[in-house]
């Protein structure tokens, strides 16, 4: 039994998902197969992309992309700092060095594409974006940018499954001209990595996916996740190769089929579940948009969202160890995303100081509230009703 009235986060697992892994394991072939080719054939479909690759987690696809797009010691990529430390650490882990960017604003808690342009010089090779709490970032400006440079694009879309924006095609309207299309997160920058943890809004445990519309790309990604060899064993199972050779000194970051079975059941509920988040973010931002100093992030944003998060901004930097007391005392549970990375001690050790205000603002006042699918009505009026008594005394 959960210690909360209304926990942060929960998953919308049942008897399908169960029934799934139940059939992988009856079925004995447990390592990555046929069952994880489908749902990276689904999966490729609902983003919008050719290729779509099952990694172990969001972590081993980050890397694999800057990896496979080039960066490397002595190159730098800018991200935002306002995001969980893997978006920096996969950087580093290819030698390249991140830049952190500033954010947008209190209203806004995507990766400002003025303060990317800022951070730009002769060592820049990438911009990885985070589509905070599954706001799709202001793509069509980051990809301008990057065109102009030259730089790559890596899309983290650990928060946005689903969730998409409008942006301009070069090239690709009649008689050549540009075009403005709709596309989903993950198929507008070079490559697209997202997280299936246990609190995402497509859950398998731990679990991962690359995208990419590139095929020299796909080919990459597809040989070095899997120790550089150039055959599997599913492939050899089914009689296509007796051996294999070994191309690049590559990882194991091969998925398994029982999370697999559980990404493709996700992937199946994951529109109407979005929805439901939607339902509920709505909610929240008609009873708390009279509460005066109390910023809700996205509450006008336009594009279409995973509604991952349920973000607020109190009104002074003081406030939120009382604030988060005073709702875990009703047995509400809250968090904030995220601790600036670049305020970590070993960030501070590696990384030029340099100041990003609105991200420290943010950083101060932060304070993430409970979102998932079938969150009711009662708990989240608990939850509004909470904020407003504490507003009422402290505001």
């Amino acid at each position: 039994m959960s210690l909360w009235n209304v926990p942060l986060a929960d998953i919308d697992l049942g008897d399908e998902e169960i029934g799934a892994v139940t059939e992988v394991l009856r079925s004995k072939w447990l390592s990555m197969g046929p069952v994880t080719a489908e749902f990276e054939q689904q999966f490729a479909t609902m983003v919008g992309v050719k290729h779509a690759f099952a990694v172990t987690n969001c972590t081993a696809a980050l890397h694999l992309a800057h990896l496979v797009l080039g960066a490397g010691p002595g190159d730098t990529v800018v991200c935002p700092s306002l995001t969980f430390v893997a978006t920096a650490n996969a950087i580093r882990y290819t030698g390249a060095a991140p830049v952190f960017a500033d954010v947008t604003g209190t209203e806004n808690c995507n990766i400002s594409s003025e303060s990317i342009a800022s951070c730009l010089d002769a060592t820049t090779k990438g911009i990885c974006v985070v589509h905070y709490g599954g706001y799709p970032c202001d793509m069509d400006s980051i990809m301008t940018l990057a065109r102009r440079h030259g730089l790559y694009v890596v899309e983290d879309v650990a928060h946005a499954p689903g969730a998409g924006c409008w942006v301009t095609l070069p090239g690709h309207g009649p008689g050549g001209d540009s075009e403005w299309v709709f596309k989903r997160c993950g198929s507008i920058g070079d490559i697209g990595c997202f997280s299936f943890f246990s609190n995402k809004n497509l859950a398998t445990g731990e679990g991962g996916m690359l995208t990419t519309d590139q095929d020299v790309l796909a080919e990459r990604i597809k040989l070095l996740r899997s120790h550089g060899m150039t055959s599997l064993t599913w492939d050899r199972d089914r009689g296509h190769s007796f051996s294999y050779d070994v191309m690049a000194s590559g990882f194991n970051y091969r998925i398994d089929e029982m999370r697999s079975a559980l990404g493709l059941v996700q992937l199946r509920k994951l529109e109407a579940n979005n929805q439901r988040r939607a339902e509920a973010v709505n909610r929240y931002h008609e009873k708390l948009a009279g509460l005066a100093g109390i910023t809700l992030p996205f509450a006008h944003y336009e594009g279409t969202s995973s509604y991952h998060l349920l973000p607020i901004v109190l009104p002074a930097d003081e406030q939120r160890p009382g604030f988060t007391e005073f709702l875990k005392e009703r047995g509400i549970q809250t968090s904030m995303h995220y601790p600036p990375i670049h305020q970590f001690t070993y960030y501070r050790s590696c990384t030029t100081p340099k100041a990003l205000p609105v991200t420290e603002q943010l950083g101060r006042r932060l304070v993430t509230l409970p979102l998932y699918p079938h969150i009711t009505l009662e708990q989240i009026d608990a939850v509004v009703e909470a904020v407003t008594t504490w507003h009422s005394q402290h505001v």
